[in-house]
């Protein structure tokens, strides 16, 4: 039987993480425990550091100083072969799409389920399996199977990219403004995958997004970051119904907004 620290655990430790590029100061000691299973929402201006904490996390950017611990792993100690391994077990959403352009839909997929098959040396037919799966999973039709990406719409391209992500039966998934690079109307379609994502696969994941209707919906939690420092952090109904900061008042009076926008619509 584990002690009660090793029960305790956070699945997800990020502890005074600093990152500069030159003289601009992207994290100023950043820490935030994230237990497995949550639906972490981040938020805040543009430049405030939401992308750079998530790039730390995978080690996409190396933090100046700090640690990471994802399941019980050092993530900020690793050595090349130990991180390569480990990200095998993240997914990661990009805002734009990061695709192979010149590989098809399928294709794309299989190199998210290459890469977590790798290890147990999975032959290729349940490769290509686990990554039809995926694609059927975001609502891709098999008519698109062999296209490639530039024949997509921009939801399309998205949700391909989600699927890749999810074809690695990742422990972790990491979504850096994934709507951003979308026209207003295929946001929604997007949002929706995710939502549908969350309700039914409980994976742990963490959102850089400024959709705070879906923020408020769909995240266990919400993080408001502000100059590189996080300055909320509880529920989506604490945030935004008792904000402590200026910046969470901010947010508090858009999410009235917002709120009062759908209602009048529905009226």
């Amino acid at each position: 039987m584990p002690d009660n620290c090793e029960v305790n655990r956070a699945f997800l430790q990020v502890t005074g993480l600093f990152k500069r590029y030159g003289r601009v100061t992207a994290l100023s000691g950043v820490s935030m425990s994230v237990n497995a299973g949550e639906v972490v929402a981040i938020t805040g201006p543009s430049g405030c550091g939401k992308s750079t904490l998530l790039r730390c996390i995978n080690r996409l950017v190396e933090p100046d100083a700090g640690e990471v611990v994802l399941d019980g792993v050092p993530v900020t100690s690793l050595g090349y072969p130990g991180l390569r391994r480990l990200r095998s077990s993240i997914g990661f959403v990009f805002q734009h799409f990061n695709l192979v352009r010149r590989l098809t839909v399928i294709e794309n997929v299989i190199l998210g389920a290459e890469m977590s098959c790798e290890a147990s040396r999975t032959c290729r037919d349940e490769v290509e399996a686990r990554a039809a799966r995926a694609l059927d999973r975001v609502g891709i039709p098999r008519s698109l199977f062999l296209r490639r990406p530039d024949s997509l719409s921009g939801g399309e391209q998205q949700r391909v990219a989600i699927a890749r992500a999810i074809a690695m039966d990742p422990k972790l998934m990491l979504w850096d403004e994934p709507t951003a690079s979308l026209d207003p109307i295929l946001v929604q379609e997007v949002l929706d995958v995710m939502e549908d994502l969350i309700e039914k696969e409980h994976i742990t994941m963490l959102v850089v997004t400024h959709e705070m209707r879906f923020a408020a919906r769909a995240a266990t939690r919400l993080v408001l970051l502000d100059h590189g420092k996080i300055v909320e952090d509880g529920s989506p109904a604490k945030v935004l119904c008792s904000p402590t900061s200026e910046l969470g008042r901010r947010y508090a009076r858009l999410a009235q907004t917002l709120a009062c926008g759908a209602a009048a619509s529905n009226v």
